[in-house]
């Protein structure tokens, strides 16, 4: 049990690590390494008192044994049916005319290029923001494609991947979408060799051992592997930029700064989803270990698909800007709104765009949305998450509440 008046503990032989990604709950933060922060590594030397006996290391006397270890086990065979399809994802950016952002402040100074590392006499140059993993899926004629987590290429001016033989190639954006957190490159096939396989994340079961592959701490550790299991199959966390509800695999296996991108993969070698965040602490500060999250591969193909197709994601729209009923006091709900005393959880239509669909079934301003179809809708990453599960063109129906009243209106869902 924690103790508000206990000391601080010892934080000697500890490190903390500020990644790329934008943190999403208290203590969670995504797995892109980002650079200018350096890395702190003690080696300890145990000096020990111990008598070694008189003669004992006069003739040597030990010798190595022929190992007994199986060498070509499940997971050594899983990871090398994967790893050279994996790689790592250089974020390059324009250097500012000052070099007194934030790593500045803080005394870090950004890694780069040796060419063009130096932010206060080349304003306009690249150079390395931040690293991340990424995995090659497809191969098709002249091209390959990657896909990686959207917060890796994020902000980007040029992306370049290393390859898993050490070889360092451009790439190009195809698309990305930041409420699945997911992005596809694209760059010359000329030297892929292999192309990771996508197994089904609706066929997996907690307990079951996995393998995280990837570049925690930069390309410099480039093909790491970390085993664990699943821990659970499906976790409901906030995603992306607009805090989309959405279901992750939860894993132990080591999910570290620069992981991100990188896929999880069974014991078959099929890729079950790819890593995105972790879990370092809660909000009381307590530390945590062992919880990364890993975007299934259903949703990953579903996604990757239409980005190849479309370069986008096209997700329909209610029409209306909302808020979540939360934030209304318990008076306003009550003399405003006019809800019954029953209706605590909803979204709060605050204006309806003129022309939209929802002006057409008649919503209007302060009317509070309490389920869409057969979900029901406690805020608006609940709502976002339920719209999100319809296609552009579907209709649908919103149970709503005017005047304390209940009512259904019938919604075609647009664009």
């Amino acid at each position: 049990m924690s103790d508000q008046n206990q000391k601080p503990r010892n934080t000697k032989n500890k490190f903390w690590l500020k990644v790329a990604g934008v943190g999403l709950v208290a203590g969670l933060i995504g797995g892109g390494l980002s650079l200018g922060i350096g890395n702190v590594i003690e080696n300890h030397v145990q000096t020990s008192s111990t008598n070694v006996p008189a003669g004992s290391n006069k003739s040597g006397g030990t010798k190595v044994n022929k190992n007994k270890a199986n060498l070509s086990n499940q997971a050594t065979k899983a990871y090398d049916s994967t790893k050279d399809a994996v790689v790592s994802v250089i974020n390059k950016q324009e250097v500012q005319s000052s070099n007194q952002g934030i790593m500045g402040m803080f005394g870090g100074q950004t890694s780069g290029d040796s060419s063009n590392s130096d932010s206060s006499q080349n304003p306009g140059k690249l150079q390395t923001a931040s690293e991340g993993s990424g995995v090659i899926y497809k191969k098709s004629g002249n091209s390959a494609y990657i896909v990686t987590n959207n917060h890796v290429v994020k902000g980007s001016n040029a992306l370049q991947v290393i390859l898993s033989n050490g070889r360092k190639v451009n790439a190009s954006l195809v698309g990305s979408d930041s409420a699945t957190d997911l992005a596809v490159l694209k760059i010359n096939s000329a030297n892929v060799k292999t192309v990771a396989e996508f197994g089904n994340s609706n066929s997996i079961a907690a307990g079951q051992d996995v393998l995280a592959i990837g570049s925690p701490m930069g390309s410099e550790y480039a093909n790491t592997v970390t085993k664990g299991i699943i821990s659970a199959k499906s976790r409901t966390l906030k995603s992306g930029t607009d805090g989309t509800l959405t279901s992750v695999i939860q894993t132990d296996a080591a999910i570290n700064s620069g992981n991100s991108g990188g896929p999880l993969i069974n014991m078959a070698g099929q890729v079950i989803g790819i890593n995105s965040m972790k879990l370092a602490g809660s909000s009381d500060g307590s530390s945590v270990e062992g919880m990364g999250f890993a975007i299934p591969s259903n949703e990953v193909v579903k996604i990757i698909n239409q980005l190849i197709k479309n370069g986008k994601i096209s997700r329909p729209s209610l029409g209306i800007s909302m808020i979540d009923l939360s934030r209304v006091t318990t008076d306003q709900q009550q003399s405003v709104l006019k809800l019954p005393s029953s209706i605590t959880k909803g979204v709060v239509i605050m204006d309806v765009q003129s022309g939209s669909n929802a002006q057409t079934a008649g919503l209007e301003q302060y009317d509070v949305i309490t389920k869409l179809g057969d979900t029901k809708i406690t805020n608006t990453s609940s709502l976002k998450s339920a719209l999100y599960k319809y296609k552009v063109g579907d209709t649908t129906k919103v149970t709503y509440y005017r005047d304390g009243q209940s009512h259904t209106a019938t919604l075609k869902l647009a664009k």
